[in-house]
């Protein structure tokens, strides 16, 4: 039988993330302010707001999947704000998301400079981010944990290393008894550069996750609320699947509300559009927006930057 040559990821350099420039930091993280985050408005904005509001009242869910420029804009206390106050109930991201959630908490700052790092093969070749991500994946694995609980439990055993734990995502969901969920793409994030790199741990526990977000979005129905912020790819898949999942379990969700957050100009994104157009082929606005309700329900698209739609968000529901 044929094998296909494989390269030696051992002999991989790695380099300490001490002393690293950062385009982002714990100072330039943004700090919620009603009376000056409100940025955003729009007819669909209006909808979402009540939708989720009902949610809440209803103690039904909201599930949340984020792309990492979430974090990357310094957003990481409305999340952790939304979540406290009972907007978000499953908060979801693919691996990037949690690679710099989990580089703020640990060095205070993330987000290298890539096209210069390219140049000479240190491009995510971090030390610390790589060695301890993999060890928290690896130690979950043996426990059967997922993914986000493998590196929360991680954290709270080693304090030591994570002075700004608290402005954490994923460990604030750990401590609310929230789902954080992480879908991962082998081969997509830097810590699958590493030495240390398990892909079984990495499969497995992301695996599990993806069992826990198909339960919370069977939860969905009646009434609950799906957002996808800034995941083009990864967050509009991964929810169609699990819808798919929950339908064929018998859970019909029927009367849910979806809502995409991008900046894509969609035009009237509700209306069929051929293969001839670039908006036949964004994801969301099937995967999202339209297609999970087809029998019923709201689906919504929240047009504009995320650094003045999710404040606003805050700021309508504060």
């Amino acid at each position: 039988m044929f094998t296909p040559e494989s390269i030696d990821f051992s002999k991989t350099k790695t380099f300490s993330a001490r002393g690293r420039r950062n385009l982002v930091t714990i100072e330039n993280l943004r700090v919620p302010n009603k009376e000056n985050d409100l940025l955003y408005s729009s007819e669909e904005f209006d909808i979402l707001v009540e939708k989720l509001k009902e949610a809440k009242a209803e103690k039904k869910a909201a599930t949340f999947f984020f792309g990492a420029h979430v974090i990357k804009f310094g957003l990481s206390k409305y999340l952790i704000w939304l979540m406290e106050n009972g907007y978000i109930t499953h908060l979801a991201s693919n691996g990037a998301g949690s690679i710099h959630d989990f580089e703020l908490s640990f060095l205070g700052g993330t987000s290298e400079h890539v096209p210069t790092a390219i140049e000479d093969g240190s491009f995510g070749m971090w030390e610390e981010t790589g060695a301890w991500m993999n060890e928290a994946l690896i130690e979950g694995a043996k426990n059967d944990l997922g993914y986000g609980q493998s590196l929360a439990v991680y954290m709270d055993k080693h304090p030591e290393k994570f002075p700004y734990r608290d402005t954490c995502v994923f460990y604030n969901a750990y401590r609310l008894g929230i789902p954080a969920t992480y879908h991962i793409s082998i081969g997509t994030d830097i810590i699958h550069q590493h030495p240390k790199a398990d892909f079984r741990a990495i499969g497995q526990t992301s695996g599990t996750d993806f069992g826990y977000f198909c339960k919370s979005v069977t939860k969905l129905d009646p009434s609950g609320v799906h957002m996808n912020v800034g995941s083009a790819v990864v967050g509009a898949e991964v929810f169609l699947k699990a819808l798919s999942i929950a339908r064929n379990q018998g859970y019909m969700l029927k009367n849910i509300t979806t809502a995409n957050f991008d900046i894509i100009p969609l035009g009237d994104y509700k209306t069929d559009v051929g293969k001839d157009k670039y908006e036949y082929y964004y994801r969301p606005r099937k995967n999202v927006i339209n297609r999970p309700v087809s029998m019923g329900g709201t689906g919504l698209y929240i047009c504009g930057n995320h650094e003045k739609t999710i404040p606003s968000l805050y700021a309508r529901l504060a």
